[in-house]
């Protein structure tokens, strides 16, 4: 019986690993698996059956019983290994096959290869790929283990190379339970973080149900879960969610649910003041009878992306993306293309806060192995940098999930079986090496309203980038006129608020220094557009003491000439401003060749001298102190006043 549940065992040990291949034992070796003690042998032929259940402890457990009897049975190392790679704990599993390999290395030597992968399981990357070359030197190996072996030497040469290109000698993978108020003995998975990182929303699964819970980050400390108020959980299952950045959308995934097109469609829920609105299925074109999943959104909410295994992919399950029209439907998904999607799957995209950084997995990619996390960068809205993998040890032999990174670009939060878990799946954090992150990114809010009756004014917020003029992102305001927009460092942006009927605004933020650290609040009047009423053009550039237009004035200029062509009986002066620095004389003339210069750009693009006229004014009329250089720069400024309508 010994014998026979010997081999029966070895075969289990190899299906693990998902191989086969012929056995190949070398008439030197001295270990006789026929030798045995019967009662060691009955034991293990016990293990086995406990094994073929899962019950593995259980069969640990009878395996060291006949270790006892038996202290140098070769086959209770391996099968102990391979039972231990299962359950994840690859530590002990190389330590029961360098036991058995160093007991009797000729009978032990064809199950190299999975002991190469235990050894990739702890990171030892060069030790697992002169394991596997040496398994693979064995002649007498069938075609399905030769594949299997090469298959994995591509991994092991990947993660070397990996290191080589991308060292983190300081970087320490360090997960930390996010605690009691979120994890609990059930499944806890999924999570989704608003802009400012103090709330959260998951899915739990009890008792096979999921459902939608809220924690709130005070003092710090996650706060005791809750279900997620209103009607956006049912008696089905709700799953893989993305909240909003302000906190305002729901988008999520359900299946079989008797209104979806297909086996799980996209489905939308808004916050309201009596919790969460009964979710609508976000129909055609972006359901299909096909599987989507796994939704983001950007952080402006004008684009949408998840995973779809839709006709006329790269194969398998690929990332897309559908943008919102003006009349506020979604447009028809458009792939990512092969910079992000493979003939493999990808799935669980996240877009963060920055709008630039995309966050998902991928099995078709290289990589180590399973399903790797990656990223890549939106160069424009048709292309994408190619993507990279997150390494080792984010990323491992086995299966990875969902990840998704706070605003503060370091901060990772995902789900894993850790240790240290509450039961099961708990939501974990960790911090980001630095070449993998994404953008810090501040955030803007405030309302908008009109400025002579204080109501709030639903408008279009524009972010764009002040060097290039390209549009960043665009918020519509909700009907109250409250905003907030996403501001990534590094970049100074152009801040522009339009509404029909009423003088733009403009602003500027400057958050070239990656480590600022302000939250800002803007409250925007915006002025109807009538004699009298004026703005400043915050983003009209020249040298000192000169009057040539510099590059970056290009998109304010092109705001002023857009409010013209809209409205065309509206005429406007351009006045100049100077600080007190120099002769009066000499800032007066400066004062009005600036403004001369405005208006000869707004000549230049069509507008009728008519409806045009400037006025230098020096620093006669300056609007704050000139003792202090935050106050030189307020009077330094070009002003646009309504003169007819």
């Amino acid at each position: 019986m010994q014998n026979k549940a010997s081999h029966i065992f070895l075969r289990l040990l190899l299906s693990v690993f998902t191989l086969s291949f012929s056995c190949f034992v070398a008439p030197a070796q001295w270990y006789d698996p026929d030798k045995v003690n019967p009662k060691a042998g009955e034991l293990y032929g016990k293990a086995y059956e406990e094994a073929t259940s899962h019950n593995y402890a259980e069969a640990i457990r009878l395996l060291d019983d006949a270790l006892k009897l038996e202290p140098k049975f070769v086959d209770v190392f391996l099968s102990r290994a391979g039972i231990r790679a299962d359950m994840k704990n690859y530590s002990a599993s190389v330590q029961d096959f360098e036991t058995a390999l160093g007991m009797d290395s000729v009978y032990s030597k064809t199950y190299l290869l999975p002991y190469s992968i235990s050894l990739a399981g702890t990171g030892r990357f060069q030790q697992a790929l002169n394991a596997v070359n040496e398994f693979l030197a064995n002649p007498k190996l069938n075609i399905q283990s030769v594949n299997a072996g090469k298959y994995r030497r591509s991994t092991y040469q990947f993660a070397l190379d990996y290191e080589k290109k991308h060292p983190a000698a300081h970087y320490i993978f360090s997960p930390r339970n996010a605690g009691d108020g979120i994890n609990t003995t059930a499944l806890e998975y999924f999570p989704s973080l608003t802009i400012d990182g103090q709330k959260m929303i998951f899915n739990r699964r009890v008792d096979n149900d999921e459902d939608f819970y809220e924690s709130n980050r005070v003092n710090g400390v996650w706060s005791e879960a809750a279900l997620l108020g209103g009607k956006v959980n049912t008696n089905l299952n709700e799953g893989a969610q993305n909240i909003s950045q302000d906190g305002q959308w729901l988008v999520f995934t359900g299946c079989n649910y008797p209104e979806g097109a297909g086996s799980c469609d996209l489905y939308f829920s808004v916050r309201t003041n009596n919790g969460w609105s009964e979710a609508k299925n976000l129909g055609a074109p972006v359901n299909t009878e096909a599987w989507e999943s796994t939704p983001s959104l950007s952080p402006d909410k004008r684009d949408l992306y998840f995973s779809s295994n839709r006709p006329g992919g790269f194969g398998g399950k690929d990332i897309w993306v559908s943008h919102r029209l003006p009349n506020g439907k979604w447009s028809i998904p458009e792939n990512l293309g092969e910079a992000v999607n493979t003939s493999g799957d990808e799935s669980c995209p996240f877009m963060h806060a920055d709008n630039q950084t995309l966050y998902f997995n991928s099995n078709g990619h290289p990589g180590y192995g399973m399903t790797d996390l990656f990223f890549s960068k939106k160069v424009n809205d048709s292309s994408w940098t190619m993507a990279e993998n997150l390494g080792y040890p984010i990323n491992s032999i086995d299966d990875e999930g969902s990840l998704i990174v706070a605003a503060d670009g370091k901060t990772a939060y995902y789900a894993s079986d850790g240790k240290d878990t509450r039961g099961g799946l708990d939501i974990y954090s960790f911090e980001l090496r630095d070449d993998i992150r994404p953008l810090k990114t501040l955030w803007v809010k405030g309302k908008v309203f009109n400025k002579k009756t204080t109501e709030g004014l639903p408008s279009a917020v524009e972010l764009l980038d002040l060097k290039n003029g390209n549009l960043l992102s665009r918020i519509q305001t909700d009907e109250e006129g409250n905003y907030l927009a996403t501001l990534p460092v590094g970049t100074d942006y152009l801040f522009n608020v339009n509404r029909k009927g009423f003088l733009f605004y403009s602003d500027r933020f400057s958050l070239l220094d990656k480590n600022i650290d302000s939250i800002f609040t803007v409250d925007i009047p915006l002025q109807p557009i009538e004699k009298g009423a004026s703005i400043v053009l915050k983003n009209i550039f020249f040298e000192t003491n000169q009057y040539n237009l510099q590059p970056e004035s290009m998109t304010e200029l092109n705001k002023v000439v857009a409010l013209l062509n809209d409205n065309p009986n509206l005429k406007i002066q351009i006045d100049g401003h100077t600080d007190n620095v120099g002769q009066s004389n000499n800032n007066l003339l400066l004062s009005e060749n600036r403004a001369k210069a405005v208006v000869g750009y707004l000549l230049g693009k069509g507008i009728s001298n008519q409806r045009l006229s400037y006025k230098g004014f020096g620093s006669t009329k300056p609007v704050a102190d000139n003792a202090t250089e935050k106050g030189k720069s307020l009077n330094r400024r070009t002003e646009l006043s309504v003169t007819g309508n």
